[in-house]
């Protein structure tokens, strides 16, 4: 699957990732920043819950009557001379891009960030037709240079690297002289990426919202690549969702709001762009040829279903800025190009339960991100209900775990069973415990307790109390 990243099992990459305290330290520290900014400035908006219940209403409305607004959206991209193009597979999408590259015989190819162009793995296809591909948001742009390393965050894909890190990374393929200062590795990143933005002759981006009764597309961005990436080169692919639409200006006002607040705690982000179809008569810039590309790739497969909130998402990041396992074991450790609570609940849909089934466990169910979702997701819900379909639907329990279960099953079933059970349990257990805790359990405790301890079981069972308490006359 596309979307998929790293490699080893679920277990190794959260081992990996929970040993890297450099990485474990940045995550934090951009967690907590990243949180208090968006606590301020909800705070400053005022009506916090007000806003995420609108939020939640104007994507409820458009999931709804999706098939009209993409309908209305890819008619008046047509009228403004656009070309629309519905994929329903990652492979769709991919060869349709290529095939536009090719006709163009282009050979440079600038980007602005994407996330579903990471999902449908865009970059290896246009790389094998002969292309030069280069990222041109900052982050991607220094995992790209450094060996194609994947994004780790949503909205800052570079969040694991830092400062010292990039220093070398550019002095060993850019040839950088200087410092690790933030201000002269930008420099130095901007002087190479200008030139690529003059010479490209395509240029791709995402889509944060597009409109359906204008044909337009929205880019929110803090740097500006994103403007030159479809201001200089001649034409232009734009790469979005199939969920990723409003029907109009004044519902991605709404959302554009609380999308800058939620990511990163800003009224608005430094450039929000709304482009509307290929260069008009007396433009001084833009593209001659505008394409857009409406990515399925499993989500009609999610719509009418219990979890079809899921695509409700505006990709702010919120949800994994507040998640307590993300902090510990990184966005890599999911294995997927989404991570934190959004990418436990979107990776199964999309990729399958045989590469994502333990992701759902990757939650304390503690509704962190519930709660700070600006469009209202119940994550935690949703998380609960994929661990229902786990066991209930898809039969993918661990076969000790359903050995367990049965076997509890069938002493909780038997009163004379669950009497013998609860009598030997301590003894039984003895072994195992110090301190009236098990630290290292045997069977289906086994992971539990290499995690954390688990306590013993009670010498005098509950029943046996509260009967000698009766006999003595007092009161339980």
């Amino acid at each position: 699957m596309a979307m998929k990243i790293g490699t080893g099992e679920f277990k190794e990459r959260v081992d990996k990732g929970i040993h890297n305290s450099f990485m474990r330290g940045a995550v934090a520290g951009a967690q907590e920043r990243l949180r208090t900014r968006r606590l301020e400035a909800a705070a400053e908006l005022g009506n916090w819950e007000e806003w995420r219940a609108l939020g939640e209403e104007i994507r409820q409305h458009t999931l709804a009557n999706l098939d009209y607004y993409l309908w209305q959206l890819s008619e008046n991209v047509a009228k403004r001379g656009g070309h629309v193009f519905f994929a329903q597979t990652a492979e769709e999408a991919n060869e349709y891009i290529r095939d536009v590259v090719v006709k163009k015989n282009a050979k440079k190819i600038v980007k602005s960030k994407s996330m579903v162009t990471e999902e449908i793995n865009l970059n290896p296809v246009l790389e094998a037709a002969g292309c030069e591909v280069i990222e041109t948001d900052l982050g991607e742009y220094i995992l790209q240079i450094d060996d194609h390393d994947p994004p780790s965050h949503i909205v800052a894909p570079a969040l694991h690297k830092n400062k010292e890190q990039i220093r070398d990374v550019f002095k060993e393929k850019l040839d950088y002289k200087k410092t690790e200062k933030p201000e002269e590795l930008a420099l130095h990143a901007r002087k190479t990426l200008r030139q690529a933005y003059l010479t490209a002759d395509v240029g791709i981006t995402g889509c944060n919202f597009a409109i359906a009764e204008s044909g337009s597309i929205t880019l929110v961005t803090n740097e500006g690549n994103a403007d030159l990436v479809t201001a200089l080169p001649k034409t232009q692919i734009t790469v979005m969702g199939m969920e990723r639409i409003v029907p109009t200006f004044a519902e991605m006002e709404v959302l554009v709001s609380l999308l800058t607040r939620s990511a990163v705690g800003q009224k608005l982000t430094s450039y929000i762009t709304v482009l509307t179809g290929p260069r008009d008569q007396g433009d001084v810039d833009g593209p001659e040829e505008f394409h857009l590309v409406i990515v399925d790739n499993g989500r009609s497969n999610i719509l009418g279903t219990e979890f079809q909130a899921v695509l409700q998402c505006i990709r702010c990041a919120a949800c994994v800025n507040v998640c307590p396992v993300y902090r510990h074991i990184g966005g890599h450790s999911y294995g997927s190009i989404y991570s934190g609570p959004i990418g436990a609940v979107l990776s199964p849909l999309l990729g399958g339960y045989d590469d994502y089934k333990e992701l759902p466990y990757a939650s304390t169910l503690c509704a962190a991100c519930t709660e700070a979702c600006p469009v209202k997701i119940p994550l935690h819900e949703l998380l609960h209900k994929h661990r229902q379909v786990i066991v209930e639907r898809e039969g993918k329990a661990p076969i000790s775990e359903k050995l367990a279960m049965k076997a509890f099953g069938l002493g909780a079933a038997s009163s004379s069973l669950y009497k013998l059970g609860s009598k030997i349990a301590p003894s039984a257990m003895n072994p195992f415990t110090v301190n009236n805790r098990i630290s290292n359990g045997p069977g289906p405790l086994k992971a539990w307790t290499e995690i954390r301890e688990f306590p013993a079981p009670g010498k005098e069972r509950f029943r046996d109390w509260f009967h000698k308490r009766e006999k003595g006359g007092q009161q339980p």
